[in-house]
């Protein structure tokens, strides 16, 4: 969706994902601590690698299933509205 943002700044250390199916704060509390993957094709010297940047699931950002994530670097601007993978560990059932 897009970075967490106040009204004039804008943190891009954190990430808000809507994840799908997931439509209330409740069910949020099962993808908390979930590892999040967003994989990008890397263009060097004509190879093509697939490239990846996890991050964590954190908190609940309002009412209706968008969650918070951190990642290790910050995401790009170009992955706004892009898709990424929720990996379902580390399990906390």
């Amino acid at each position: 969706m897009g970075y967490k943002r106040g009204l004039r700044n804008q943190y891009a250390h954190t990430a808000l994902l809507k994840l799908e199916n997931v439509n209330d704060r409740k069910d949020v509390d099962f993808y908390l601590g979930k590892r999040v993957a967003y994989i990008y094709s890397g263009k060097k010297s004509g190879e093509k690698k697939h490239r990846v940047i996890w991050g964590k699931i954190m908190r609940a950002h309002g009412n209706s299933g968008t969650v918070r994530a951190k990642f290790r670097t910050n995401l790009p601007p170009k992955a706004i509205g892009q898709k990424v993978r929720v990996m379902l560990y580390p399990s906390t059932i």
